[in-house]
């Protein structure tokens, strides 16, 4: 049954539920755990690659253990299986879903599942397209540009002022990466149709994130910060379209219970 279409019933008129979870768990407890606690984090992460010098720290290691170059950057296995191959498995996996959406709505025993279908199609195709738009106007370069490893240009940070006569670098956030962490929106699709797999679906989009930042890295393509940003941005674009698609199929008085989305307590 879509869980989306048929919220549990609450116990206690002041706590009603939010799908896919327990009766009990509130909507402020909802978001609690699955926004302020990851926001926290990316801040945390942030600072510490940004701020407090993470990134460059763990560049330095990647380009000296490669003997003082990104001997990496053009491997059969960083470039061609994990760059290439791993985008062009991604866009397949996003077609797969798009033509089981295309069956569903010419069977009506699949009914359910076209809403939740929908919802992952959007998820990762907006997660993919801001993270890589974002990349034109956030104008920082690849470590592989920059002077301390071997390239042309000094670094300019997210907030620096940046010479206009200097090439824009297209670098921020990690573009490939999001071919990865655009699919944690795997989490709210389960916790839609399977809640119980809802953890397997996040473990999925978070390893092959993973894989593509950590190769991307390895590359000189990114820097650690270029990923912490994209899984922000993947992971925050699917809970605010998970929570759009609930509260408009939620009973009022579940709708009521989240003022961030526009109910009561405005």
């Amino acid at each position: 049954m879509n869980r989306l279409a048929s919220w549990p019933r609450s116990t206690a008129a002041t706590s009603p539920a939010l799908p896919g979870f327990a009766p009990s768990l509130s909507p402020r407890v909802f978001l609690l755990r699955h926004a302020l606690w990851p926001l926290l984090a990316w801040l945390a992460l942030s600072l510490l690659s940004m701020g407090l010098g993470g990134d460059f720290w763990l560049a330095d290691r990647f380009y000296a253990w490669q003997g003082g170059q990104w001997s990496l950057q053009n491997a059969f296995l960083t470039e061609h299986v994990i760059h290439r191959f791993g985008r062009d498995a991604s866009t397949a996996a996003w077609i797969g879903v798009f033509a089981f959406w295309l069956f569903a709505r010419s069977r009506p025993a699949l009914a359910p599942w076209r809403r939740p279908l929908a919802y992952l199609l959007l998820s990762t195709l907006i997660a993919i397209v801001l993270a890589s738009g974002l990349k034109s106007l956030t104008n920082m370069d690849c470590p592989w540009d920059l002077t301390r490893y071997g390239g042309s240009r000094e670094f300019f940070g997210l907030f620096d002022a940046r010479p206009a006569a200097l090439k824009r670098g297209v670098c921020f956030p990690a573009g490939h990466a999001s071919a990865g962490y655009a699919w944690v929106a795997l989490y709210f699709f389960f916790l839609m149709v399977r809640p119980r797999l809802r953890w397997a679906g996040l473990a999925t989009g978070l390893g092959i994130g993973l894989l593509f930042g950590f190769s991307q890295q390895l590359r000189g393509a990114h820097f650690l910060s270029h990923d912490v940003w994209t899984l922000a941005i993947s992971w925050f674009v699917a809970l605010a379209l998970y929570l759009a698609m609930a509260r408009r199929e939620a009973p009022a008085a579940v709708r009521d219970a989240v003022p961030l989305l526009g109910g009561a307590g405005r």
